[in-house]
């Protein structure tokens, strides 16, 4: 039985993924510092060790109790608008917490290395984003997953470090961390109806993502690092089909059954319109992502209803408040 590593594996992607590896039979240390996920999310099954990727003498101990097949990481905090106002923390937390793992993944021979990036690496004006545009990112964000994907590059061709990067975009279900209000739109919606609350858009809502539900993103890159066609590769995966988020908005109110309502704040940096090509993954993997964006609204808000409202959490380590929006200011 092959053993691997899934760092983020209390999150929302991470913790799917560790079940989609035990499920293809693989034995799995799931590793978190539940700063952003929850122990309750690890599948039972996997051997779950609390520690953070950033903290060189916690990897170090990891790496030498344990030898990895595969390193799926999916660690990180993946707030785009906000990373912005959080550098030092971005960078500390994507990308040299990234570099921690790479060199201990070449000192010990793991096989593949399985990273979880972004489309937040091409920047805005490029859609459709393809795996051949030309990366430019324009959010702290975007520039670490981008520097961790030229960085495993540099160690494929020093040290032979196989790896597969994938681009997800707008990956949305249940476990997601629908306290967060810096991140996951959906998740945000939700939790403001449940509230009784209307839900918040920056600007007209003209926006426009594609929107991917959860199920046909972990399975894949569970599986990937088993197709010898898929290392050393770059794909973007997610939902072909991009919406407004005014139109987000409406099917989050019809799967709650309840009326429609929103409220417009001012409109924040970002980019106006982002969703991709898939036609890279579709043929190595093979298949559609399947699930239309009311199905998967319904089922996330079947989960969120069970889950209930929760208090939406202040992100306690802002460094620059200059043209920080309002809305993400601290509560008094």
């Amino acid at each position: 039985m092959q053993k691997v590593l899934v760092t983020g594996a209390a999150g929302f992607i991470g913790s799917h993924v560790a079940e989609a590896c035990l499920k293809i039979g693989f034995e799995v240390v799931a590793v978190d510092d539940l700063s952003g996920g929850f122990e309750p999310n690890v599948p039972q099954g996997c051997m779950f060790i609390k520690g953070s990727v950033c903290d060189p003498a916690f990897v170090k101990r990891l790496f030498n109790q344990h030898r990895f097949a595969f390193i799926y990481h999916l660690a990180a905090y993946a707030a785009e608008g906000l990373s912005h106002f959080i550098r030092h923390f971005n960078y500390e937390t994507n990308l040299q917490g990234s570099v921690l793992l790479i060199n201990e993944a070449v000192k010990q021979g793991t096989e593949c290395f399985v990273f979880a990036s972004s489309i937040a690496i091409y920047g805005p004006a490029q859609t459709p984003m393809s795996e051949e545009t030309t990366p430019l990112p324009e959010d702290p964000y975007g520039i670490s997953k981008y520097a961790v994907e030229l960085d495993l590059q540099a160690a494929h061709k020093m040290f032979g470090l196989n790896y597969i990067v994938f681009r997800p975009h707008n990956v949305y279900g249940e476990r997601q961390n629908i306290a967060d209000k810096y991140r996951n739109v959906i998740g945000i919606f939700m939790n403001q109806v449940m509230k009784g609350e209307p839900m918040t858009i920056y600007g007209d809502g003209s926006q426009t993502r594609a929107f991917t539900y959860i199920e046909g993103v972990a399975p894949v890159i569970a599986r990937s690092p088993l197709l010898d066609e898929a290392r050393n590769q770059v794909f973007n995966i997610g939902a072909d089909n991009p919406y407004t988020v005014l139109e987000l908005a409406r099917e989050v109110a019809r799967a709650f059954g309840t009326e429609y309502r929103v409220v417009h704040l001012d409109p924040r940096k970002e980019v106006v319109h982002a969703f991709a090509t898939h036609d890279r993954i579709q043929r190595v993997f093979g298949g559609g992502l399947g699930v239309p964006l009311a199905e998967g609204i319904r089922r996330m808000a079947t989960w969120a209803k069970a889950k209930g409202f929760m208090a939406p959490v202040n992100f306690s380590k802002i460094e620059v408040t200059k043209n920080l929006p309002p809305s993400w200011r601290a509560s008094p």
